[in-house]
């Protein structure tokens, strides 16, 4: 089999996952972001596609294959050829026609349907599919978790009404919950944006991140280290050292409650607010020269007032329309809020050229008041409760005191629209926010009408109405579920010598349900016959039973045979040693390094036994 190790840890590998896939002969770079999944990462996916296909069958889910060249007539349809961006891969072909690989599949399964589905009769209608998919990514990183081509299970439903909607929706959320949890994932369902999928209600589904400094989660000891306790302190610290050698995996922040179930995106999060009941009289309007002052902190310290006496004002432009946002103090906007309240395509801060015009004044100085009527002024809810503030006078060097809102300034509207902040107090009134890193491995959108609108999908309803067909879409990223599983799975090995030296190594222990076989067996003398008769007549048993069995009978030092064996992380070793003779072998259970010495004969016994326990 091709399983090509590697001594070293990869020196471009910046996260645990992306270095012990390509040190344990996973996965190979084809190209920046296109990987080639050698045999063991293939196993792996494969056996995740099972445990997909089990559950979908439970909710009546239909698996199908749409091609992956798509014609770019249909995303002009619906509008997204041009909105989606940079990452599309656009093409012609010797005939000059356009065409787009696919980063997703909403306009070809709407297609589809739309032609050969005419009646509410034939709905619901629930269809997926298991595919490569292609993104033009500016900056592939991170082994399999930013790439360019990646595999996707990419699912659609079609519905004459919400309420079958809403079912098939919950039933997708059960789904992905059975699926995450039964490939051993430690996993979190949160609110998310749909963003270009032009999804309303979203539910993302994050593979939380092991905290690097939980030496528990990370460290597995040998059988001569009783805890980490024993172990002195400057080994301690080379411990750390090397687990912050590697750079914490996701790109996403969850914020969720340390008391209740609540849990969201950073970019969609919010925490408890409660409006003001203070009564304060209002101050004049006044003009005060603060030179020198660009920040929040600036002016506040310059004049003496807390920072959260201020307003700050951030200028956008969306869809080429001016847009203010206006927060207290040192609050950051939230983008993805503010481009979801407006609805926009497009929003982007506006240049220092766009302020001059809009305002008159330069970044540092901007404010509120006396704003043109073309300029929309959204503020966050926080704002409303400021009184008597300071904020930019739209002059260079000067900033208003006494600035109160809906006497100086009318916002369009009070929105929530800041980043939360960890410890703010949970939106469900139970608990406070705690934030953790995550991976987005799957994502759940009620896509409405958005494509059935664009491309004229109707049909017609029991009153012979023509409607639109009503869409939810449904993702798993099933290459990164590999990265995923290493990332939560990845261990560093803590072993002691006879001479009281320690040395630490990388090694993978995999989930049962995903692991590329269930027992590694492994020969450690291949020219004694008697051991090699005894690796023959137990893999043969261990098939029979059902096992999945890779067996190392390799010419090679039992030393490299091992560290191997580490590094592929099979949940069982079975070694076939020195006491072949007495048909005695060694059992290995890799979650805990605990090893046992069994009779060969009671083995299928004992190994039904160590897999119920794990």
């Amino acid at each position: 089999m091709l399983i090509p190790t590697l001594r070293e840890m990869p020196s471009d590998a910046q996260v645990i996952s992306h270095a012990l896939m390509v040190r344990a002969g996973y996965v190979r770079q084809v190209t920046a972001g296109v990987y080639s999944y050698l045999p063991l990462a293939n196993r792996v996916i494969e056996k995740f596609k099972t445990i997909m296909r089990e559950e979908f069958d439970k909710i009546g889910a239909v698996e199908m294959l749409a091609p992956a060249l798509l014609t770019a007539d249909l995303w002009k349809e619906s509008g997204r050829y041009e909105t989606y961006g940079d990452d599309l891969y656009k093409l012609k072909n010797r005939d000059q026609a356009e065409f787009i690989l696919g980063p997703t599949h909403e306009e070809t399964f709407t297609a589809l349907v739309r032609d050969s589905i005419k009646s509410y009769k034939q709905l619901p209608m629930n269809l997926y599919q298991i595919q490569a998919k292609y993104r033009d990514e500016k900056r592939p990183r991170n082994g399999l978790l930013r790439t360019r081509e990646f595999i996707m299970k990419d699912g659609y439903s079609f519905h004459a009404n919400y309420d079958s909607l809403d079912e098939a929706y919950e039933a997708y959320r059960q789904a992905y919950e059975a699926i995450f949890t039964r490939a051993g994932l430690d996993f979190k369902g949160i609110i998310g944006d749909g963003g270009a999928m032009g999804g309303k209600d979203s539910q993302e589904f994050m593979a939380v991140t092991p905290d690097r400094t939980d030496l528990d989660h990370w460290v597995v000891l040998d059988k001569s280290i009783s805890s980490l306790d024993e172990i002195p302190e400057d080994v301690l610290a080379q411990i750390k050292d090397e687990l912050n050698k590697w750079l914490v995996s996701g790109e996403d922040t969850i914020a969720y409650s340390d008391q209740s179930g609540y849990a969201a995106n950073l970019e969609m999060a919010t925490s408890l607010y409660k409006p003001s009941q203070a009564a304060t009289t209002q101050e004049e309007l006044t003009k005060v020269s603060t030179p020198d002052c660009k920040t929040i902190d600036d002016v506040s310290a310059f004049l003496n007032v807390d920072e959260g006496q201020t307003i700050k004002t951030l200028f956008f432009m969306a869809d080429d329309q001016p847009v203010v946002a206006l927060l207290v103090g040192n609050d950051q906007v939230n983008d993805v809020k503010l481009k979801n309240y407006l609805g926009a395509d497009f929003l982007e801060p506006a240049n220092e050229d766009q302020a001059k015009e809009v305002f008159g004044a330069n970044f540092g100085s901007l404010g509120p008041v006396g704003l043109p009527q073309e300029v929309t002024i959204i503020a966050d809810r926080k704002v409303q409760d400021v009184a008597n503030a300071v904020a930019g006078a739209n002059q260079d060097g000067y900033h208003l005191t006494g600035v109160n809102p809906g006497r100086d300034f009318s916002p369009k509207d009070y929105v929530d629209i800041r980043e939360v902040k960890e410890g703010e107090p949970s939106p469900d009134g139970q608990g406070t926010l705690k934030f953790a890193r995550g991976i987005e491995i799957g994502h759940i959108f009620k896509l409405g009408t958005r494509y059935s609108d664009s491309m004229g999908a109707n049909i017609l309803d029991e009153n012979g109405r023509s409607i639109p067909i009503i869409m939810g879409c449904y993702g798993i990223g099933v290459s990164r579920i590999l990265s995923a599983v290493i990332e939560q799975h990845a261990r560093l090995f803590v072993n002691k010598t006879p001479k009281g030296a320690y040395r630490f190594s990388w090694g993978i222990n995999f989930p049962k349900e995903l692991a590329p076989f269930d027992v590694h067996l492994i020969t450690v003398n291949t020219k004694d016959q008697v051991a090699q008769d005894l690796t023959a007549n137990l893999e043969s048993q261990l098939v029979k039973a059902g096992y999945q069995v890779l067996t190392d009978d390799r010419n090679e030092r039992v030393g490299s045979k091992f560290s191997d064996s580490d590094l592929i992380g099979l949940p069982i070793r079975v070694t076939v040693g020195k006491k072949a003779a007495e048909g005695i072998v060694e059992v290995k259970i890799k979650a805990t390094g605990d090893t046992i010495e069994v009779n060969a004969q009671n083995l299928l016994e004992t190994l039904t036994i160590l897999t119920k326990e794990a």
